[in-house]
């Protein structure tokens, strides 16, 4: 019985969207795709917004939708793209996520470690084009931009890519932060191809401005939100603990997440590519939060201490500074939670997180957002922009932040200074 057949879904952001082809049927249905329903986009922000619940999977849907509504487009504007093209730069978008794990960014590195998620999606990209000889050929060069047709890689890719211009969109959806949202029919619409690359018309210029502040404000709203940081830090250092532990004795926990708390060894020095790759097809947010909530029972006290924390949403105080914090005030700080809680100096650590967090909404050693004018020239849009100081934005936003249990009365630390 034939199931893989054109089908469509019912997405909140574009409507209904259809699935193009069997080849991407049967890559969707499978269960290294599927995965991706059970990994939250945006990690632990619906602990600020609770509406933040949607996947990676609608992302990647969603992705590939404006792929291929890109490629009709400039294909109207008489831009040489083949069926060919098409399908591959469609299944490269599609995948372009596939090496996620465990809830986004907030865990790599730490669950995976020495590996980044497009390395795994590389990697997954391959294992498909095994499963489908050959087909996935073109993909995978669009994917790592060995590509000649250089455009076609930076839809997937670049400052203004149909990646970035989705999960705003979706995002702000799904959060209510109206000013996150993007006109990505406007952004398309616009797109040009000069020198094999993208550029925008000059009389869209106002919606890539739209655009670069979107992405600003979701930074610091929804992304960066104070929030988010010290649920999303303490989640990692509950991570490092659990594998310290689990060096000297079994943590409970599935096979998979089991089998990564030990694993060592990195992309280049491992030679258990194989089955990792298999033990990660089959990790998501549902392993680790269900070894959260096993930990909260643990013996070790700062596991089941952050695990507590965590699962009931009683998050560590986050204080934000522009400037490094004074070396004697994170000494002293931790010295008091070493004190109130009974602990070592070392066990303290885990409770008083550090971190920097930056960002650039336009970062000016990328590859440019170029606008082109009717005359064929093409200028940066950090030259073009004359309602918006594109060189602000293109400066980092650097914020320095220190976490600690609330319970802790800073206001009496006294500095050594």
């Amino acid at each position: 019985m034939e199931t893989n057949k054109k089908k469509i879904f019912n997405d909140p952001i574009y409507g209904f969207v259809g699935i193009p082809d069997e080849l991407h049927f049967d890559i969707i249905e499978h269960p290294y795709f599927q995965r991706l329903r059970r990994i939250k986009q945006v990690s632990l922000t619906n602990l600020v917004y609770p509406s933040a619940l949607h996947t990676r999977f609608a992302h990647s849907l969603g992705t590939m939708h404006l792929m291929r509504r890109a490629i009709y487009l400039l294909r109207g504007k008489g831009y040489d793209i083949s069926d060919e093209e098409m399908e591959a730069a469609s299944l490269a978008i599609l995948l372009h996520d596939s090496g996620h794990g465990p809830f986004s960014h907030t865990l790599e590195n730490s669950i995976v470690q020495g590996i980044t998620h497009e390395d795994l999606s590389l990697m997954i990209m391959k294992k498909f084009n095994e499963i489908h000889p050959g087909r996935l050929d073109l993909a995978i060069r669009i994917f790592t931009g060995t590509y000649e047709k250089g455009f076609l890689s930076k839809l997937v890719s670049s400052q203004l890519d149909v990646d970035r211009i989705d999960y705003l969109k979706r995002d702000s959806f799904f959060t209510g932060v109206a000013e996150g949202n993007v006109n990505a029919e406007r952004l398309l619409d616009m797109m040009e191809v000069v020198d094999n690359s993208l550029a925008i018309e000059a009389k869209g210029i106002y919606s890539v401005e739209s655009f670069l502040v979107a992405r600003r404000i979701m930074y610091w709203q929804v992304y960066m939100h104070k929030t988010v940081l010290s649920a999303e830090y303490m989640l990692r250092e509950i991570l490092k603990r659990a594998r310290l532990i689990s060096q000297e004795r079994p943590l409970p926990a599935t096979p998979s997440l089991s089998y990564f708390l030990k694993r060592k060894g990195t992309l280049e020095n491992t030679d258990d590519l194989d089955e990792m790759l298999e033990q990660f097809a089959k990790l998501d947010d549902y392993d680790v939060m269900t070894a959260v909530k096993l930990w909260c029972n643990d013996p070790d006290f700062v596991l089941s201490t952050l695990c507590q924390r965590l699962v009931n949403r009683h998050l560590f105080r986050i204080e934000i500074s522009q400037d490094p914090f004074d070396p004697n005030y994170v000494d002293d700080i931790l010295h008091r939670i070493a004190t109130m809680y009974g602990i070592s100096l070392y066990d303290a650590s885990f409770m008083l997180l550090q971190g920097v967090s930056s960002n650039h909404a336009y970062h000016p050693k990328k590859p440019a957002i170029n606008i082109l004018y009717k005359d064929g020239t093409i200028k940066d849009i950090s030259e073009a922009s004359d309602q918006l100081n594109i060189s602000v934005l293109s400066q980092p936003v650097v914020k320095h932040f220190i976490c600690y249990p609330k319970e802790l009365d800073t206001k009496k630390i006294t500095l050594n200074m």
